[in-house]
Order: C-alpha cells, then sequence, then structure tokens
C-alpha cells in the first residue's frame, strides 16, 4: 500500500479534485477484468485485480482513509451476514 501512495503522489494523483477521475479508472479497469473472465485469460485476470486494488488504494488517499482499514471495516460487517449462495452469489438475509 505505502508503494502505490508514494507512486501516485510522484505522479500527482492524491489531490481531492482527481476523486471521480480515480473512480472512473477503477470503472475501467473492473471492465478489463470482465474481459479477462470471459477470455479466461489468468494474467489478464491477475493485472486487472491488481490495477483495480492500486485504484482503490489512490482512492481512499484522496479520502483521508486507510483502504486496509476500508477492507476490515467492510469484513467486519460482512461476516456477521446471514444467507445462502445461489448460482455462486451470496443472498444475504432481509432483516
Amino acid at each position: 500500500q505505502s508503494n502505490v501512495i508514494d507512486w501516485a503522489n510522484e505522479k500527482n494523483l492524491i489531490k481531492k479534485g482527481n476523486s471521480l477521475k480515480q473512480f472512473g479508472k477503477t470503472q475501467e479497469e473492473v471492465l478489463e477484468l470482465y474481459h479477462a473472465l470471459i477470455n479466461e485469460d489468468k494474467e489478464e485476470t491477475i493485472d486487472a485485480i491488481g490495477d483495480i486494488i492500486v485504484t482503490l488504494i489512490i482512492l481512499s488517499k484522496i479520502h483521508k482513509l486507510d483502504a486496509v482499514e476500508c477492507l476490515e471495516s467492510a469484513y467486519n460487517v460482512i461476516s456477521k451476514r446471514t444467507g445462502k449462495t445461489v448460482n455462486g452469489v451470496f443472498i444475504k438475509d432481509s432483516k
């Protein structure tokens, strides 16, 4: 994470005004992941997942958040969810 933040600082990416641009970059990388999965291209899948993580680390830093803390926060919520997996997708119970 610190290497990504250092690189992003060098490239002048960590600015409040770059938030939506960085979000757009995340969407672009997610689309690349989609195509890699369709094509069953392992190398492109690895690259796309890595690129998505990079864009999310930068986006979190723009908002003065720690990406690992964001992950921990999400995990703390999902780890308590109940539900079932249907066709490979977890469906949480409604409250």
